[in-house]
């Protein structure tokens, strides 16, 4: 019998290590060849892919269209599946892939109806974009077809990859626009809400265009409006209902899982901070510095775009060669799925981005028509246009998804807006409003060149910051704007009579900066510009200037620059914001004769003598945060409660982040007629801050306040899709989970899963000593030696070249005729 269980033991074990061996087989499969040659068809001469030992690629090729085979050769060598998820993503194709837990993602893309817009926008593009696409499918398809197995996470999904298609990289822009903008206008509808409750004086008062903190490039900084008097607003018969240890602190519970839909389609990429409603989190910066501030004599560009930061990466690091009679030598991050550079430098000129959070969205409110299955427009009565989507379903039966069209775009059926149907108006849906003029950057030679081209680009429209090496600097906003006329884009309007978008502004007049006389351009998603020209961009949304301002500083603190100096800026985790919260708190707390518990004692102590950085060892910081965030949600419960009398208690009212203006002023000003009657002063509502505060890391952590360090709560969690769905998977997926220096309102705009996608600072014509950072590595394969290469760098902040290094693989691609 003994002998018996041992044979059945041992027959287990063989067993056991036959399946580990054949999965790391099927793993290891799909690992990229990285040396000799191959050939392949569609190539009109040989191309190389290099890659230094960081992974870091160099694709070199004798013509443009052959530059775009080899790039897509590489991207879908070590990116196939990342790729994949972003066009399914766009498309609402998720569903066929991963089964019935993404229908609800693809239903809010098929809203747009991506992929038939992206078929649209192909047709007429320019023969030779339209090429470069059609050569780009070419080199992905024949990239993957490399692998000598399928991309490890198919195995998984039981799934095939599907080819890639020329329209699917115009999906990897809508994407984007996806990501960047308000996509159904949500700002304009939920702004409105408190339009239609409150006077003039309120409404403005409540929703400036900029505050004090305000950095722009045109202009000065907003003066605070007056408190409206009580004969506008009147609070004293209003309390204020907060629950004892509600979540404050936290982005989402730190479960490492995530429902499997959330895990595919992108809905932890734009994280909120649980604020009674907060808007995003965002945090791109990009400056550039004169020739006359650096020792080269050439301008320096540094970038640093925010998103939503997953494994792997968003970008991929690249250079693109060509050596024929057109050459080109680009360095930067592309996008897989494209064939460009998105951000980076040639020889010449240098350029990134920080989105504009313009108003690029508008909700169109609907009047019926004389007959049921129509609506009013400006030429008479119109029926809708009804269009079915079908979506795949893996494993189930397709699923039909309706959507009614309208002349000014699709109506949002999910939004329940008590005065009609609304339509959406966003740039995204206009033929006009997406290119790849983009590419025309590749071989600009000078600000003004990149400028122009800036004004022609079909993107989700961005702060767009330049330099060249003849130590020229500029700014503009790239992509398409539109005009607007007879209405306010701020909230929602009829345009049945006329009113509504009027056309594009012609690229000559755009707005824009070149060479001010100090030096110095920066922008970091907050108001940049003033007057006529801020109504043309609007109020998407932007950020209040806190780290804008905190940029410029730095930018104004120095006379000479090089590349470390941007990356000091870029890493600049001082909590300068927080501040004035700091000392108000304490104030409050070191009050004559106020009689103080052990827990304010304590939560006194760690915070008058903070660390005033959003540092992962700064327990002060973490309390100071914390008080400001308690203050905010009593005083904003108490404002919006007319609005909630008005909507019920779930209508979901914008609070916009110039708020900060009103809050401040009143904890400083402290009128009784806007005190909630459940407080006997503004003291008594501070220490009541105070009191949630401790209540919620009692409950939430523990007793003790002083092992409450920011890092407990800024924690990475940058994961890998399959590790969200599957927390087993983490260790072998994803990034280490480590403390993170950096928060909102401060240049290292950093949280536990978003952040800066990549760092560089460069000057064109010096590249050799700009610097560049990337989170997690080049490869999207775990068993890859670039797999998280290079994300050391980018979490401590140490220099790192901009430039690939020295070549330690090279593959040739060789005409197969």
């Amino acid at each position: 019998m003994k002998r018996w269980f041992k044979r059945i033991a041992a027959g287990a074990v063989l067993l056991v290590a036959t399946a580990i061996i054949a999965a790391w087989l099927i793993l290891r499969a799909s690992l990229p060849t990285l040396d000799g040659e191959v050939r392949v068809a569609g190539l009109s001469a040989a191309a190389s892919i290099e890659r230094d030992a960081e992974g870091i690629t160099t694709v070199t090729a004798a013509n443009r269209e052959d530059l775009a085979f080899a790039t897509a050769y590489a991207h879908a060598q070590d990116r196939y599946f990342q790729m994949d998820l972003i066009r399914r993503r766009a498309a609402g194709e998720l569903s066929a892939l991963i089964g019935a837990a993404t229908l609800d993602s693809d239903k809010r893309h098929r809203f747009h109806r991506f992929r038939a817009r992206a078929q649209t926008v192909l047709a007429e593009l320019p023969d030779t974009d339209k090429r470069l696409l059609e050569r780009y499918a070419d080199g992905a398809n024949a990239g993957l077809a490399s692998l000598a197995g399928k991309p490890f996470e198919y195995w998984l999904l039981g799934a095939e990859p599907e080819p890639w298609l020329a329209e699917d990289s115009l999906l990897v822009l809508y994407a984007m626009f996806m990501t960047l903008n308000d996509a159904r206008a949500s700002r304009d509808v939920r702004r409105s809400y408190a339009r239609n409750v409150f006077s003039d004086a309120v409404y403005d008062w409540l929703y400036p265009d900029g505050t004090p903190w305000d950095a722009p490039l045109l202009g000065e900084a907003r003066a605070v409006l007056p408190i409206p008097p009580s004969s506008e607003i009147d609070l004293r018969g209003t309390p204020v209902l907060i629950a004892s240890g509600e979540r404050q602190d936290a982005i989402r519970p730190q479960s490492s899982r995530a429902p499997l839909g959330d895990a595919f389609d992108g809905t932890l990429d734009h994280v909120l901070d649980d604020q009674y409603g907060d808007p995003p989190f965002v945090g791109s910066n990009n400056w550039a510095v004169s020739g006359a501030l650096t020792a080269s004599g050439h301008a320096m560009v540094a970038n640093d775009m925010h998103l939503g930061i997953n494994v792997p990466n968003i970008y991929y690091q690249l250079r693109l060669v060509v050596t024929g009679e057109e050459p080109v030598d680009i360095m930067g991050v592309s996008l897989p799925g494209g064939p460009l550079i998105v951000a980076g430098s040639n020889e010449h000129m240098a350029w990134g981005y920080t989105n504009s959070y313009g108003d690029w969205s508008d909700a169109v409110l609907l009047e019926p028509g004389s007959r049921p299955g129509t609506y009013r427009t400006p030429e008479g009565d119109r029926e809708f246009e009804i269009v079915t989507e079908r979506i795949a379903v893996k494993g189930e039966s397709p699923v039909d998804y309706t959507v009614r069209e309208t002349i000014w775009g699709p109506v949002d059926e999910q939004l329940e807006y008590p005065y009609g149907d609304v339509a959406v108006n966003w740039i995204a849906h206009h033929v006009e409003a997406v290119n790849f003029n983009v590419l025309k950057l590749e071989t600009a030679r000078s600000v003004d060149e990149a400028l122009a081209i800036a004004n022609t680009m079909g993107i989700p429209p961005q702060n767009f910051v330049c330099g060249d090496s003849e130590g020229n600097i500029g700014w503009t906003i790239a992509g398409r704007i539109p005009r607007k006329q007879g209405f306010d884009p701020a909230l929602p309007a009829d345009w049945s009579a006329g009113a509504g978008w009027q056309g594009w502004l012609p690229p000559e007049d755009y707005p824009r900066i070149v060479n001010p006389p100090s030096g110095r351009i920066w922008t970091a998603n907050s108001r940049v510009v003033d007057g006529a020209e801020l109504e043309l961009i609007g109020d998407g949304g932007y950020d209040r200037g806190a780290r804008s301002g905190q940029i410029r500083d730095g930018l104004f603190a120095r006379d000479q620059f090089d590349a470390a100096d941007m990356l000091a800026i870029q890493i600049d985790d001082r909590a300068i914001f927080l501040g004035r919260w700091q000392e108000l708190l304490v104030a409050l707390l070191e009050q004559p004769g106020r009689a103080a518990s052990p827990a304010e004692a304590e939560y006194l102590r760690l915070t008058k003598d903070w660390l005033p950085r959003a540092a992962p060892e700064s327990t002060g910081y973490r309390l100071v945060r914390s008080f400001r965030l308690q203050v905010q949600k009593r005083v904003w419960q108490a404002l919006s409660s007319p609005i909630r009398s008005t909507y019920g208690d779930d209508v979901n009212v914008w609070r916009s982040p110039q708020f900060e203006a009103a809050l401040w002023q009143l904890v400083t000003e402290r009128p009784p007629h806007l005190l909630p009657v459940n407080y006997d002063s503004w003291d008594a509502l501070l220490a009541d801050a105070v009191a949630g505060s401790i209540d919620y890391f009692d409950q939430s952590y523990g007793a003790d306040l002083s092992e409450r360090v920011w890092g407990e709560r800024n924690t990475a969690r940058i994961q890998h899709p399959l590790s969200l769905a599957v927390p087993q998977l983490s260790r072998w997926l994803d990034m280490p989970r480590e403390p993170l220096a950096g928060d909102a309102d401060l240049p290292l705009a950093q949280s536990p899963r978003f952040g800066a996608s990549e760092r560089f600072a460069v000057s064109p014509g010096d590249r050799a000593n700009g610097i560049m950072h990337m989170p997690t590595g080049q490869s999207g394969h775990p068993l890859s030696a670039f797999y998280r290469k290079g994300h050391r760098a980018w979490v401590e902040g140490t220099p790192s070249p901009f430039l690939p290094e020295t070549t330690a693989h090279r593959l040739v691609l060789e005409p197969l005729d």
